[in-house]
C-alpha cells in the first residue's frame, strides 16, 4: 500500500471479536461455549485486537485466523462462495475460500490480482466519501463497481465483481479530525477529479480505518463482456484502429469462454447479391478467405443461404469435419475445414429485415460452438447491429464527403457509381496506397434535351436597363438645373450638357459599354458634386435626398425596371423548374436515368438513359420511348403552368419550348475539372454543337426563327424520329395537350450541321374557369393571349 490514502489502514479483528464478547455473556449455552473457545484462541495474540499495518502478518496468523473466522468463512459454503479477507480498494486477498483458491491457482503462480479500471486518485476520493458518510454523516452516493480479472486454466479472461462487507470496520480520527462544512462538501462534489483539492480538505492519513472487509465476488464475465462489446463497438475509427479487432476478439473469448475463438465480419451487397470484405485493420472473413467479394449463392450452401439470408437466423456448424464429409467436399464446408475451423456460428446482422452483413464466430475445436451457446449471441447482436448501422452511416457520410469534394453534387441516379469509386478510394487509403478518384463514364446512353426559353429576354433586359438609366439621368439633370439656376456656375451647365449626351446616347439603343460608362460618370463626377451641394442649399439638399431615396443600395443605381425584370425571370424559372422537378420524381420511378437542369433565361434540362446508368434494372428501348413521351407531356405542362400566372408578373414576357431528338447513343464522362458530365469523344461532340445553336436557328428560306410562342418545336434528323414523334403528338392531342396546328419545317444549315428538320406542334392550353375546381377551358395560343388581355 504505497499510494496515499486519507486514512491509515489498521488491520484489526477487534470489532469482529467484540461480537463474540457479547455472545460469551448473553448467548445460548452453545453460543457461549463457542465464543469462549474463539476468544481463548485469540487471547495469546493481542495485536489481532490492537491492529497492525503489515499485510504479511495475515499469513503469519493464518492458523489462528482459521479458528477466529470460521463463522465468517463457513467451511460448508467454501466450495461455492468466492470470497476473501481484504481491505477496501486494495489489492489484498487473504484467507480465500476454497473456490477462490482454485480460481487463483488456475490463474498461475506468477499471477497477482489487481483491481481493474482504476483511475488516478479514484481510491483516495472513494475513501473520502466513505469518511464523509460514516464519520461526518453526509449522505453521498459513493457506490462504484470494482472488478478483478482472472485468467482461467485455458487463458480465457474471467471477470468478478466485488461487493465489500464493511461491518467489521470503524473510522477513527488520527488526531484532531478536520472540520468540514456543507460548502466544503459541495465544492468537493463539483470537483470530482481534482485530487489535490480533496487532499486539501481531508489530508492523507487524517483518519484510521480499523478492521477488515470481506470481499464477496461474483462471476460477471458474461455481463462484463456484453458491456465491453458494446463499448468497443460504439468506439469511433474502428476500422483504422490497431487494437479494435484484437480487443473485440478477446472479449468474445471471455464471453464464450473459449480461448481459441476467432471473430470475423463481412458486409452484404444487396445490389450485386454478394458478400464483401470489410476493409480495416485485423478484420478478416472466414467465408471469403482471401477473396475481396463473392456471390452469396457460391460461397454458401443452399441450407446456410436459406437460414441466413431468407430466414435471417443463426446458422450453426458444431462439427465442420462431419458436415464436410456429408457434403462430399462442398465448397462452403471445405473452405472452412481447410482453414482449421472445426465449429462455427454465423449470424446475420439485420436492421429492420435488411441484411447488412454477417458475424462469423469460429473455433478450432469441434462442438465448442454449438446450438446451445449460439443463443448467447442474442444478448450482443442488438449492439452489433447498432454498430454496423452506425458504421454504415459513417461510411456513407465519408463517401458523400469524398464525392462532394472530388465531384460536387451528383444526381441520385448515378450516385451508386460514384459511391463505388469512393469505396475504392477508401480501400486504397486503408491499405496505404496512393488513393486517386478515377473518372466516371457511362457508355451507350441515349440523350434527351429540352428547353423553355424566355423570348426576347435580352431585349427586355436592355429595355429595363435603358429605362432605369433614363430615369436616373433625368433626376440628376433636374438637380443640376436647380443648382445652375441658384448659382449660375458654368460647371453645372457643363455637367447638364454631358448628362444630355448620355441620355441621347441610350435613347434609341443601349450600347454594350453605355451602362458602365454612365455608372462611372455618376460615381466619379456627379456624386462628389451632390455631396457638396447638400451643404450649400437646403432646397438642393432635399432634392438630392429625394434622388438618393430612389437609388438601390446593392447596385448603387436606379433599379426599378431592372428589379421588375429580374423578379419576373426569377419567378418564371422557379415555376418552370418546380414543375419539372416534381414530375422528374415520377419519371425516375419509371426507370432511373441521369437528369440535370439549368436556370438561365428560362430552364434547360439534359437527360441520359441507358443500361450503364441503371444499377439494378435491365434497360429496354421501351423505357427510352416512355421518357420521350413523358418529356413531351411535361413541356406542355410547364407551358401551361407559366401562362396560368403570367398575368401576375411585373413584366409580360413570352416563352418558347424546344426538344432535341438525337437518335444515336453516346458516352458521357464526368469532367473532374469542371465538376459536371459532358459528352465523351469527338464524334459525340456534334450533339453539343447542335444543342448550342438550334434555338437561334431559322426556317429554311425565310427569316422566321424556328422557336415560336404557343408551339412546341421538336428538332430531329431521321425520318423514323419524325414518325415516332408524330405518333406521340397524335396520342397526346387526344389527351388535350396539342391542337390541330402541326407543321413540319426544314432548318437553315447551321455551322457544321445540316439536314435538320423540325415538327412545330401547337400547344393546347388549359385554364381553370371560375371557381369550379376541375372545370377547364381549352385555348390555342392566340385565344389564350386574347383571354389574358381582357
Amino acid at each position: 500500500m504505497n499510494q496515499d490514502f486519507p486514512a491509515k489502514f489498521l488491520i484489526s479483528f477487534d470489532k469482529y471479536l467484540r461480537f463474540y464478547d457479547r455472545l460469551a455473556e448473553e448467548g445460548t449455552p452453545y453460543q457461549q461455549e463457542k465464543a469462549r473457545r474463539i476468544l481463548k484462541a485469540q487471547a495469546p495474540y493481542p495485536e489481532l485486537r490492537e491492529g497492525f499495518t503489515e499485510v504479511e502478518k495475515l499469513e503469519t496468523h493464518r492458523e489462528i485466523l482459521d479458528v477466529i473466522l470460521q463463522d465468517a468463512f463457513s467451511e460448508v459454503l467454501s466450495h461455492n462462495e468466492i470470497k476473501a479477507l481484504s481491505l477496501p480498494y486494495v489489492d489484498v486477498l487473504s484467507h480465500p475460500s476454497k473456490r477462490l483458491q482454485k480460481i487463483l491457482e488456475a490463474a498461475g503462480k506468477d499471477f497477482s490480482p489487481i483491481l481493474m479500471s482504476r483511475t488516478e486518485g479514484q481510491d483516495y476520493i472513494m475513501t473520502c466519501t466513505v469518511i464523509l458518510n460514516n464519520f461526518y454523516g453526509y449522505k453521498l452516493d459513493f457506490s462504484r463497481p470494482y472488478f478483478f480479472e482472472f485468467p482461467d486454466a485455458n487463458g480465457v479472461k474471467r471477470h468478478y465483481r466485488i461487493l465489500y462487507n464493511a461491518d467489521f470496520m470503524e473510522i477513527l480520527p488520527n488526531g484532531e479530525a478536520p472540520e468540514i462544512s456543507q460548502d466544503d462538501v459541495d465544492e468537493m462534489l463539483s470537483r470530482p477529479e481534482d485530487l489535490e483539492y480533496w487532499k486539501s480538505i481531508i489530508p492523507p492519513e487524517s483518519f484510521i480505518i480499523k478492521g477488515f472487509v470481506i470481499a464477496n465476488m461474483f462471476d460477471v464475465t458474461s455481463e462484463y463482456s456484453i458491456s465491453a462489446i458494446k463499448s468497443e463497438l460504439i468506439a469511433s475509427d474502428k476500422r483504422g484502429s490497431d487494437k479494435f479487432m484484437g480487443e473485440l476478439q478477446d472479449t468474445f473469448r471471455s464471453f464464450f469462454r473459449l480461448n481459441d475463438l476467432k471473430v470475423g465480419f463481412i458486409t452484404y451487397n444487396r445490389k450485386d447479391g454478394q458478400f464483401e470484405k470489410v476493409y480495416g485493420k485485423g478484420m478478416d472473413s472466414f467465408i471469403l478467405g482471401d477473396a475481396a467479394a463473392s456471390k452469396c449463392n457460391k460461397c454458401l450452401c443452399e441450407k446456410s443461404y436459406d437460414r441466413l439470408l431468407r430466414q435471417k437466423s443463426y446458422y450453426v456448424i458444431p462439427d465442420v469435419e462431419k458436415y464436410q464429409k456429408l457434403s462430399k467436399g462442398q465448397g462452403f464446408y471445405n473452405n472452412l475445414y481447410e482453414q482449421g475451423i472445426r465449429s462455427a456460428i454465423f449470424a446475420p446482422i439485420a436492421d429492420q429485415d435488411e441484411i447488412l452483413g454477417l458475424l462469423e464466430v469460429v473455433s478450432s475445436e469441434p462442438n465448442a460452438l454449438n446450438g446451445v451457446n449460439a443463443t448467447k449471441l442474442d444478448d450482443v447482436m442488438p449492439f452489433i447491429v447498432s454498430a454496423v448501422v452506425r458504421s454504415k452511416i459513417e461510411e456513407e457520410n465519408l463517401i458523400d464527403a469524398i464525392i462532394q469534394h472530388e465531384c460536387t453534387t451528383v444526381h441520385e441516379s448515378v450516385l451508386w457509381r460514384f459511391q463505388e469509386e469512393a469505396k475504392k478510394f477508401i480501400i486504397d487509403q486503408l491499405e496505404g496506397n496512393d488513393p486517386a478518384f478515377k473518372e466516371i463514364a457511362f457508355q451507350d446512353v441515349h440523350p434527351l434535351y429540352g428547353q423553355i426559353d424566355i423570348r426576347d429576354s435580352s431585349r427586355a433586359r436592355n429595355s429595363a436597363i435603358q429605362r432605369d438609366l433614363m430615369i436616373q439621368l433625368s433626376r440628376i439633370r433636374s438637380v443640376l438645373e436647380l443648382a445652375f439656376e441658384k448659382t449660375e456656375l458654368p460647371i453645372y451647365e457643363e455637367l447638364i450638357y454631358r448628362v444630355n449626351n448620355h441620355m441621347e446616347d441610350i435613347k434609341e439603343v443601349l450600347h454594350t459599354n453605355s451602362e458602365q460608362a454612365i455608372f462611372n460618370f455618376v460615381q466619379d463626377e456627379i456624386l462628389p458634386v451632390f455631396e457638396h451641394l447638400k451643404g450649400v442649399d437646403k432646397q438642393l439638399g432635399a432634392e438630392i435626398l429625394s434622388y438618393e431615396a430612389g437609388i438601390d443600395m446593392g447596385t448603387q443605381s436606379y433599379y426599378d425596371h431592372r428589379r421588375n425584370y429580374d423578379e419576373t425571370v426569377m419567378r418564371i424559372n422557379k415555376s418552370l423548374a418546380s414543375v419539372l422537378d416534381r414530375r422528374q420524381e415520377d419519371a425516375q420511378k419509371m426507370f432511373p436515368h441521369y437528369f440535370e437542369r439549368y436556370k438561365t433565361d428560362g430552364v434547360e434540362h439534359n437527360m441520359y438513359i441507358g443500361d450503364s446508368i441503371a444499377a439494378e434494372r435491365d434497360f429496354d428501348p421501351l423505357y427510352l420511348s416512355n421518357l420521350r413521351l413523358w418529356q413531351l407531356q411535361v413541356m406542355c405542362e410547364m407551358e401551361n403552368a407559366y401562362y396560368d400566372f403570367k398575368a401576375e408578373l411585373p413584366v409580360q414576357l413570352d416563352v418558347a419550348s424546344l426538344i432535341l431528338v438525337y437518335n444515336t447513343s453516346l458516352s458521357i464522362r464526368f469532367r473532374m475539372d469542371e465538376k459536371r458530365f459532358d459528352v465523351d469523344g469527338t464524334y459525340n461532340a456534334r450533339y453539343e454543337v447542335i444543342k448550342k445553336r438550334i434555338d437561334k436557328s431559322k426556317i429554311k428560306g425565310s427569316d422566321e426563327r424556328l422557336t415560336r410562342s404557343g408551339k412546341l418545336v421538336i428538332v430531329y434528323s431521321q425520318k423514323k424520329d419524325e414518325l415516332e414523334y408524330l405518333r406521340y403528338i397524335r396520342f397526346l392531342k387526344s389527351k388535350g395537350y396539342f391542337t390541330d396546328d402541326i407543321e413540319i419545317v426544314e432548318l437553315e444549315g447551321l455551322q457544321g450541321v445540316s439536314g435538320l428538320k423540325a415538327i412545330r406542334a401547337g400547344i393546347l392550353y388549359r385554364k381553370l374557369s371560375g371557381n369550379e375546381e376541375g372545370s377547364k377551358e381549352f385555348y390555342n395560343y392566340d385565344d389564350l393571349m386574347e383571354e389574358l388581355q381582357t
